[in-house]
C-alpha cells in the first residue's frame, strides 16, 4: 500500500483513487460467503498477535510525536497501545466472527391479497468512510465490522495515529488478499493531508456513509460540510444519578467505576446527580471514594456545604467533556429533577440510575432520551463489546437509523424483494 506523510498534492485525485478501489471492491464483498469474510477476520486476529511487536514500535513513534506536540494526557491514554490492549484488539476480531453474518437475513416477509409475496433482506450500506482521531483501536474494529457485514471501508485516522493505524490496516489487507477477498475492502488515506477530509466529504457519487470519530471539533466540521449522510457521535456528557432508595455501598462503587475506571472513554460520567433527599445519607460516602482515587469534585452550594474539598462549579461544567479525572455534582429534586437536568445539559449519550426502587427505575429509563439508558449499572458499559456486538464502529447519538454503540446490523440497510407469479396490476 503506498503511504504518503507528506502533503498530498493532488487530494481530488487520490480521494478518486481510492473510490475507484473501493467500488471495485464492493462488488465483490457484498455477495462473499461468510465463511471467507470470518476466515480473513480470524487470520487478521492471528496477525495481530503475532506482528504484537511491530504494532507496539509503531505505536510508540505515535506517542512520542503526541508528547512532543504537548497532547492532552486523556488523548494520549486514548492513543496509546500496550499489549493488553493489542490483546483486546485481536480479541474484538474474534468475537465479531463468532457473531451471525447479518447479510441476507431476512427482516420480515408478508403477501399481498393479489399473491405477490414481499420481503425486507438485510444488505450492507455499501462503501463507508471513517474518520478518527488518536484511537488506532478504531481501526481494527472499524475494518472488521465492516468487512463481516459486507461493507468496504476507507479509513482517515489521524495524523496522530498515522503509525498505529498503518501497522493494523496492512494485517489486515494481508489477511484479506490470503482469504481470497480484495485487499481493498479495508483501505487507509495515504497521507495526513487535511485537505483529504474535505474531498472525501463530497464524495457522494462513491461514498455511502461517514462516521466521524473524535472531538467536537471534528463532528461538528463533519456535519457541516459533509454532502455524505452522516452517523455521528457528540460529547459523552454521561450521567449518574443516585436516588434517596439507592443501597449507599452500591452507589459509591457504581458512581467510581463509571467515573473512575478509565476517564478518556466516552461513557465516562462527567456529571453526578444525587437526591436532595439523599444529601446527607449518600453523598459523602460516595464522594469520598471518589476523592480516594484521585478525582476532582466541582460542586454546587449544597455540595460544598458537605464536601470541604469540593470546588465551586460554574454552569459551565454541566455541559463540560472532562474525559479526564474531575466530576460535577449537582442535586437535584428527586428523580423528576434528575430527568429535567440531563434534558438540558446532556448529549444523549448515556445516563444510569442507581436505586431499589423499580417504579422511580422505570421512571428514569422511559423518560431520559439518550441513546443508553441504564439502572443500577456503570456508565462505562456503553460499549459495543460489552453489548455482545464484538466492537463498535462508535456510539451513535443521532434518532435515524443507530442509537448507541454501532456494530453489524446496525452496519447494513435493507432491500425489499418482491415475488409474483406473472402479476399485473390492473
Amino acid at each position: 500500500m503506498n503511504v504518503q506523510t507528506k502533503p498530498a498534492e493532488d487530494a481530488a485525485a487520490i480521494v478518486a483513487e481510492l473510490g475507484r478501489r473501493a467500488r471495485d471492491a464492493a462488488a465483490r464483498l457484498r455477495t462473499a460467503p461468510t465463511e471467507a469474510k470470518n476466515r480473513a477476520l480470524a487470520d487478521a486476529a492471528r496477525l495481530i498477535r503475532g506482528e504484537r511487536a511491530a504494532i507496539l514500535a509503531a505505536n510508540a513513534l505515535d506517542i512520542d510525536a503526541a508528547r512532543a506536540a504537548g497532547m492532552r494526557a486523556a488523548l494520549q491514554d486514548r492513543l496509546l497501545l500496550a499489549e493488553a490492549r493489542v490483546e483486546a484488539m485481536a480479541k474484538g476480531l474474534d468475537d465479531i466472527v463468532a457473531l451471525p453474518d447479518p447479510v441476507g437475513v431476512e427482516i420480515e416477509r408478508w403477501t399481498r391479497p393479489n399473491g405477490l409475496a414481499i420481503s425486507r433482506v438485510r444488505v450492507p450500506i455499501g462503501i463507508i468512510g471513517v474518520i478518527y482521531e488518536a484511537r488506532p483501536n478504531v481501526t481494527a474494529d472499524a475494518g472488521a465490522l465492516c468487512v463481516k457485514s459486507g461493507n468496504v471501508v476507507v479509513l482517515r485516522g489521524g495524523s496522530d495515529s498515522f503509525h498505529s493505524s498503518r501497522a493494523i490496516v496492512e494485517l489486515l489487507r494481508r489477511a484479506l488478499k490470503d482469504a481470497g477477498l480484495p485487499e481493498d475492502c479495508v483501505q487507509l488515506v495515504p497521507t495526513t493531508d487535511r485537505a483529504l477530509v474535505g474531498e472525501l466529504l463530497r464524495a457522494t457519487e462513491w461514498l455511502d456513509l461517514i462516521v466521524p470519530r473524535g472531538g467536537r471539533s471534528l463532528i461538528d466540521r463533519v456535519t457541516a460540510e459533509s454532502r455524505v449522510p452522516v452517523l455521528r457521535h457528540y460529547d459523552g456528557i454521561c450521567h449518574v444519578y443516585v436516588d434517596r432508595d439507592a443501597e449507599i455501598a452500591m452507589a459509591r462503587d457504581v458512581v467510581a467505576n463509571a467515573k473512575m475506571r478509565r476517564v478518556s472513554v466516552c461513557g465516562a460520567a462527567e456529571t453526578l446527580l444525587i437526591d436532595r433527599a439523599a444529601l446527607d445519607s449518600h453523598l459523602m460516602p460516595v464522594l469520598a471514594k471518589l476523592h480516594e482515587l484521585g478525582c476532582e469534585v466541582r460542586g454546587d452550594a449544597e455540595v460544598q456545604k458537605r464536601d470541604a474539598k469540593a470546588l465551586p462549579a460554574t454552569d459551565k461544567d454541566w455541559r463540560t467533556e472532562y474525559l479526564a479525572p474531575v466530576i460535577s455534582v449537582a442535586t437535584v429534586d428527586g428523580v423528576e429533577g434528575a430527568i429535567r437536568h440531563i434534558a438540558r445539559f446532556g448529549s444523549q449519550h448515556t445516563e444510569s440510575i442507581v436505586t431499589a426502587n423499580p417504579a422511580t427505575a422505570q421512571r428514569f429509563l422511559d423518560e431520559v432520551d439518550s441513546a443508553i439508558v441504564m439502572h443500577n449499572a456503570s456508565t462505562q458499559f456503553a460499549d459495543g463489546g460489552e453489548f455482545g456486538l464484538g466492537a463498535e464502529i462508535g456510539i451513535s447519538t443521532n434518532r435515524m437509523h443507530a442509537r448507541g454503540p454501532v456494530g453489524l446490523v446496525e452496519l447494513t440497510t435493507y432491500k425489499n424483494v418482491v415475488r409474483g407469479n406473472g402479476t399485473l396490476r390492473p
